[in-house]
């Protein structure tokens, strides 16, 4: 059997990405249709059942000669469906738009980070630049984050755009080989677009909750008071629905998208500056100390960062492994090493 070569490795993790990825619209939409399913079932109401299928049928007239009293509620749940998700969707695409066009700033914003200009650290910046020549991308924004923890995180909507983050601990505490190696993991998702994936995550995932939120609150704007209390069912189903999205399946998803990634950016990194054990040596001093206070108020910020910058709690710590964006540290090392 022939190895594997780090190219096979990253071509693997991008398909994983993108199969993850499009779980995102699959999942809200199954759960938004079974919503509106249980709001169909529990209303023993004729017009709100009509409502539902009209509603379809205004979408797909053909559909028309199908519908029977036996799948009728299902139609009507799907009527129901299709005029719940497009807007949805629609303002999930507004949010998207903005999370490309802000986020960036938003990310370095949490972090607090400054721009590090040449004059400043001569050593820093010419270790950036010659990652970025040997990756064979433009040179990023550079900033200083002010932590004694060694941690770094990238960002951006694309190569031309993309900014470098690097905390004052992993600056001062690692060796010039090893902070190559850090700096190479970064410009690795850089060059593989997961700075845009992980913008839309850190600042798009809370276009749920806001949705969520807003139907909360504009759930008693009906009139008649039959009609008022099966749309606030319907309702109330889908903000359960969203709920239930935003805060296991999202994650859950985001989790597996970040630990794909990861180690596609440490197999970039290593072959960009044809020294894996350089990064393995650094992420051994990472996981030592990789807490970000500043961060520790943007949990959504770990997926971004080379190792998770959050306050992790000791007693917990064996689901932590189970429940974080990255793989573990060890194992990353372990595969590094092996790369020879």
């Amino acid at each position: 059997m022939a190895a594997i070569t780090i190219y096979d490795h990253i071509r693997q993790n991008n398909i994983k990405t993108f199969l993850l990825a499009c779980l995102f619209p699959i999942v809200l939409t199954i759960l938004v249709g079974i919503a509106c399913l249980c709001a169909v079932l529990l209303v023993n109401d004729k017009d709100f059942l009509l409502q539902g299928i009209y509603l379809l049928l205004s979408w797909f007239p053909a559909l028309e000669e199908g519908i029977t009293p036996e799948n009728a509620q299902f139609y009507s749940a799907l009527g129901y469906l299709l005029y719940s998700v497009v807007p949805i969707l629609l303002v999930s695409s507004v949010w998207v738009i903005v999370s490309l066009a802000f986020g960036d700033k938003m990310m370095l914003g949490f972090a607090q980070a400054v721009p590090l200009q040449k004059k400043d650290n001569p050593q820093v910046y010419r270790a950036v630049e010659n990652v970025a020549i040997a990756a064979g991308l433009p040179l990023p924004k550079i900033y200083l984050i002010e932590d004694d923890s060694l941690n770094a995180f990238a960002t951006g909507y694309s190569p031309k755009t993309a900014s470098i983050a690097l905390t004052k601990g992993i600056v001062n505490k690692l060796e010039p080989q090893e902070l190559e190696g850090v700096i190479a993991h970064e410009m690795a998702h850089v060059g593989n677009r997961d700075i845009r994936l992980n913008m839309l995550i850190i600042t798009g995932l809370g276009v749920f909750a806001f949705i969520a939120d807003f139907l909360r609150l504009n759930m008693y704007q009906r009139s008649s008071k039959d009609e008022k209390n099966a749309f606030q069912l319907l309702i109330f189903f889908i903000i359960i629905a969203l709920f239930i999205f935003n805060f296991i399946f999202a994650p859950l998803i985001h989790m597996a998208i970040s630990r794909t990634r990861e180690y596609a950016a440490d197999a970039t990194g290593a072959l960009i500056i044809r020294n894996p054990k350089a990064l393995a040596s650094a992420l051994e001093k990472i996981q030592t100390d990789a807490r970000v206070e500043v961060l520790d108020r943007q949990p959504t910020m770990a997926t971004a960062c080379i190792a998770d910058p959050t306050e992790r709690k000791s007693e917990v710590a064996a689901l932590s492994d189970l429940s974080s964006t990255h793989p573990p540290i060890k194992e990353r090392i372990k595969r590094l090493n092996a790369m020879g």
